[in-house]
């Protein structure tokens, strides 16, 4: 039996539906209460060993904004360049919200994390999958809250860890958007853009061994 009503669980789902990732942002500021929650939230993810591995660091310098913001923009057009005739279609799409957002974190892996064994010594990768649930974990909370978020990925870590003065070992591994908007997406914006298309459930699930699902070769 849940210990959540039937409306709780529902709202559950629906947020976890309709989370999109957000380009577009208002100026206006986040306030710093609701700002706080969105960071418990990420701090309440599971983390394996119990390592809490995620590192957070907010800008709320401008002129670091710029300068992360020039870090995007070149690998966005170094990203471009590797697409090759999707290039110009690449170029055209609307891929951060840097220079808009009311909030924006850097999100890194700690340093030291090799002396965390536990759950990580076939998976040291673990660690990774750590901080992404706390991102989700904030993802999900900014959505119920009416807040944009966007997960940015287009950066050379080690020239953004040198840029923020990450200690040696650790990573910089998102840089989030947050914010106000004007609206949701109603579907992904790559959807929405003709980049991808999602594909249905039943593509991604196999029974008992690889290669049982729909259209596997």
């Amino acid at each position: 039996m849940s210990d959540f009503s039937k409306a709780e669980i529902d709202a559950i789902y629906r947020v976890i539906e309709q989370r999109r990732d957000m380009r577009h942002f208002l100026p206006d500021p986040v306030d710093p209460a609701l700002m706080a929650r969105l960071l418990q939230a990420a701090h309440h993810a599971p983390s394996v060993g119990l390592m809490q591995p995620w590192r957070m660091v907010r800008i709320s310098d401008q002129q670091m904004r710029r300068d992360i913001h020039a870090l995007v923009d070149e690998e966005r057009r170094a990203t471009a360049d590797a697409l090759n005739e999707r290039a110009d279609e690449f170029m055209a799409l609307k891929v951060e919200g840097i220079l808009q957002c009311g909030e924006l974190l850097v999100v890194a892996l700690m340093d030291g994390r090799e002396k965390h064994v536990f759950g990580r010594r076939t998976l040291p990768e673990m660690d990774l999958a750590s901080v992404a649930c706390a991102i989700q974990n904030m993802w999900l909370a900014a959505r119920a809250e009416g807040i944009g978020l966007g997960w940015v990925s287009l950066f050379d870590p080690a020239r953004l860890g040198a840029l923020l003065s990450l200690p040696k070992g650790a990573k910089a591994v998102a840089i989030l958007c947050i914010g106000h908007v004007e609206r949701f997406y109603e579907k992904p914006m790559l959807e929405l853009e003709g980049w991808a298309k999602s594909k249905p459930l039943e593509n991604y699930v196999d029974d008992n061994r690889w290669g049982t699902r729909k259209g596997s070769k």
